[in-house]
């Protein structure tokens, strides 16, 4: 992993906690808790969303509709995951993650999906495509707390 040149520093970051709060919070509000001008931190907010550091977005409880599906998958590949793999996985409607991780996997994705009928699209056609796939293990979320998703396309 490079090294990257972006340092943030405890307005950052405070910044950062007001946001998670309320994403909606102005900018002259939080300027206002932290005695800052709301240039400043128009400025940080957007120098962070510069270098892939914050990401502002709107997410659902991905168990809210009785039929909407959360679920983590493990996968084992043939050769050691790369990103030409992973970016291909992250693709798929309904990826929210795609991590190269440690352990009995190669690699853990978080999927979120309306029904079973799009979950068997995703583990049979979908990972289907994937060249050096040798195995999938599923986990559905039946509860789940301080959890959140997007909604796919």
């Amino acid at each position: 992993m490079s090294e990257r040149n972006f340092q943030t520093d405890h307005i950052d970051k405070a910044i950062i906690k007001a946001l998670q709060k309320n994403g909606r919070e102005s900018y002259k509000n939080i300027a206002k808790e932290l005695d800052v001008s709301d240039g400043t931190v128009r400025l940080r907010v957007e120098k962070m969303i510069k270098n892939n550091y914050l990401k502002i977005s709107a997410s659902v409880d991905p168990l809210f509709f009785e039929n909407c599906i959360m679920a983590q998958i493990g996968i084992n590949l043939e050769a050691p995951a790369n990103k030409e793999v992973m970016e291909q996985i992250s693709r798929f409607k309904g990826v929210q993650s795609v991590n190269n991780v440690t352990g009995r996997y190669d690699l853990v994705i978080e999927v979120f999906v309306d029904s079973r009928k799009e979950l068997r699209q995703f583990l049979v056609e979908d990972l289907g495509t994937i060249s050096g796939v040798s195995g999938t293990e599923s986990f559905v979320f039946l509860e789940t707390i301080n959890k959140w998703a997007e909604i796919s396309d």
